[in-house]
């Protein structure tokens, strides 16, 4: 199988990741970093870019598809809007939602200090670029030992009022319309979104109101605010795993009944999440050396989870900051350098309530509690270019976290305060330019992760002060080539990662979720990506743009010292993670605007106990998305779409229940089924 991939791979040579935009095609591509824009081909780290021009091939509705063609990045949707992420095998401690990843949306941490995002709650037309770090990047985001994701928001270049509709099967209906003015200091974007679907399944239903805005105002030649504003309503029903049985028989039913429990259909299963997030960023440029960036930013969130065995409620506040001083000296010819250091900070507060769930409204009172998690890291940065051929990286961060909570009810508890000791987290890495065109890079950092408040409140209820924060080391090494014309791109790492005290999750008898330490886990592996223009651009003929892409995965996650209620699953294949998975797409751009692309997933068996005996089988996913770009009439240009997903109509699971109980794994996916989607520029 390895070989038919490896030769599948040289032969389709192709994904880029949006390493190409699709107007500037032959430009260097560019990542931001946070701090300082630097071309992707030198960059030391692991890093991808997908761009608006890479999603404009991929529906509104959903960000699934997009985010995996990215290499080592694995997304999931159990039912609509039941997003999960996993970068390099972080999916472990993700029942739901995103944990153990970093990310920011613009200047502003869309994760809370008890390691929590919501990022189900943003809509896909208000976003832009997006890089993607993979493995720990100490020096620059904090704790976690997945990655980070930096997030911009969505600009329509200039002055540009925007509307768009998308239909699709199961009653999709995504509508969106956003607004962008720009004067001689001040800017302002606006964008609306609604969607909502019946679901392929039932009690799959999904409803989204969201609303977000971006001001800028450059007040003078040296300061600028920025202020982002986002709300979002979201209901998603969740219709629970089924039996390998169950989804045979029937792949539309919600979870069944049991002599103990009741359906997820009877006590209206879902999760209702209304947020609230603003942040404050202000830069001034004091010279041509220095610079100063403070954000500030707050969020509220409403949550409320009617579950199978109970009704939670959840109101939770974070406010933090953050801040950093960048210094440039590009004066020397041979060595130019530039360095950052600075602080984050944040404290998020939850009130948990637990009742009795009576058919999906609220019973008698179980448990009430009070978490608050605070997280801050101070960092320092350093990197030095010598003769613009070799780039070094030196960072690190001290990393500090606590919790403290107290019980009200069944019974009182006292507050009580845990904290954490300490952690420095170093990197060092280096890349070099053996060419114009060619960079080898290497690099070492250190991940820590903290538990997360869901994790130390999960689902049963009881606070658990016995999970360890884990933490290791990350080894990896890569190489990047381009051509002169940049035509063609490829990006290769290899990587060897080690993790000691991995948090897992676990169901007990009643399918409720809890966590512990699992020893440690041993992760190697491989990520390859190419893009190929096998046509440039030419728009006098009528194939006029042929664009391969690829990228290929291989995860050796095993297992280490795991041993767990009397059984030993060391060496044992990493919960949740395939050994391999490929993506190639195929863009063809034709005369007058039509394009029609096609992308392919493959994804081999995945483990979906730690016991290895239950795998989710194999799937060839095909996308086909065919339509006509910038159809002009007088002053109104349209876009028209029409997209076919699951073009082989396979049967498979796209999010499953790891080490659920009785057996309960799969998330059943739709066949085969189509969407269509109109925009409207003025």
């Amino acid at each position: 199988m390895k070989i038919k991939l490896l030769l599948y791979f040289l032969f389709a040579a192709g994904l880029a990741h949006a390493q190409t935009d699709s107007i500037q095609k032959l430009n260097e591509v560019i990542v931001k970093g946070y701090y300082n824009r630097q071309p992707l081909l030198r960059a030391v780290g692991s890093v991808s870019l997908i761009d608006s021009n890479q999603a404009k091939n991929h529906t509104k509705s959903s960000l699934v598809g997009l985010i995996n063609t990215v290499p080592g990045v694995r997304m999931e949707e159990r039912s609509p809007g039941s997003y999960r992420l996993s970068l390099r095998g972080s999916l472990l401690r993700s029942p739901f939602g995103i944990r153990n990843i970093k990310i920011y949306v613009d200047d502003f941490p869309l994760t809370d200090a008890g390691g929590n995002t919501y990022l189900n709650l943003l809509d896909a037309t208000a976003l832009g670029n997006i890089e993607i770090y993979k493995g720990p990047e100490a020096s620059n985001f904090g704790a976690s030992t997945g990655g980070a994701l930096l997030i911009s928001s969505a600009t329509l270049g200039g002055n540009q009022l925007k509307g768009g509709l998308n239909i699709g099967a199961y009653g999709l209906l995504h509508q969106s319309a956003s607004l962008e003015q720009n004067y001689q200091n001040y800017g302002f974007s606006l964008n609306q979104a609604y969607q909502s679907s019946n679901g392929y399944r039932e009690n799959s239903a999904l409803k989204r109101k969201y609303i977000q805005t971006t001001q800028q105002w450059t007040y003078n030649q040296k300061g600028q605010l920025k202020a982002l504003l986002l709300y979002s309503d979201l209901h998603y029903q969740t219709p629970g795993g089924l039996t390998d049985i169950q989804m045979a028989a029937n792949p539309k039913a919600a979870r069944l009944a049991t002599p103990t429990l009741p359906s997820a259909v009877q006590q209206q299963a879902g999760i209702y999440n209304r947020t609230f997030f603003g942040g404050l960023a202000h830069q001034y440029n004091f010279n041509q050396h220095f610079k100063h960036v403070i954000a500030l930013f707050t969020s509220y969130t409403d949550f409320k989870n009617p579950f199978i065995t109970n009704y939670e409620l959840r109101k939770e506040q974070t406010i933090g900051f953050r801040t950093f001083l960048n210094y440039t000296n590009n004066a020397i010819a041979r060595i130019k350098y530039n360095a950052q250091a600075g602080f984050e900070g944040a404290n998020t507060t939850s009130n948990i309530k637990n009742y009795g769930n009576n058919s999906g409204t609220m019973g008698a009172m179980k448990v009430s509690d009070h978490l608050a998690a605070n997280q801050s890291f101070a960092f320092i940065r350093l990197n030095v270019d010598i003769d613009q051929q070799l780039l070094i990286e030196l960072g690190s961060s001290l990393n500090l976290f606590s919790y403290n909570y107290q019980s009200y009810f069944p019974q009182e508890v006292a507050k009580k305060t845990r904290d954490f000791k300490a952690v420095l987290m170093p990197k060092l890495a280096a890349s070099y330019l053996l060419t114009a065109n060619t960079t080898l890079r290497v690099s070492a950092s250190k991940g820590y992760s903290p538990p997360t408040l869901a994790e130390v409140r999960s689902s049963d209820n009881i606070i658990n002060n016995n999970l360890k924060a884990e933490a290791g080391w990350n080894y990896e090494g890569g190489l990047r080539y381009a051509t002169n014309n940049r035509r063609f791109f490829v990006d290769a790492t290899l990587f060897n990662f080690q993790l000691k005290n991995a948090i897992v999750r676990r169901l007990n008898s009643n399918n409720i979720e809890y966590f512990i330490n699992a020893g440690g886990t041993k992760q190697l592996g491989t990520e390859l990506q190419t893009a190929w223009w096998l046509l440039k651009m030419t728009p006098t003929q009528f194939l006029n743009g042929l664009q391969l892409r690829n990228s290929y995965t291989y995860s050796h996650f095993r297992f280490a010292n795991f041993k767990n209620a009397q059984q030993d699953y060391s060496k044992n294949k990493l919960t949740g993670i395939p050994n391999h998975t490929l993506v190639s797409s195929l863009e063809f751009n034709l005369k007058k605007g039509f394009y029609t692309f096609v992308q392919h997933n493959y994804t081999s068996a995945i483990p979906l106990n730690d016991a290895n005996t239950f795998f989710a089988k194999s799937y060839h996913l095909v996308d086909l998305r065919a339509g006509v770009r910038s159809i002009t009439l007088g002053k109104v240009v349209f876009d028209v779409s029409f997209g076919i997903n699951n073009l082989l109509n396979q049967n498979y699971s796209l999010g499953n229940d790891l080490n659920a109980a009785n057996n309960m794994y799969f998330n059943p996916a739709p066949g085969i089924n189509y969407d269509a989607g109109i925009s409207i520029r003025l």
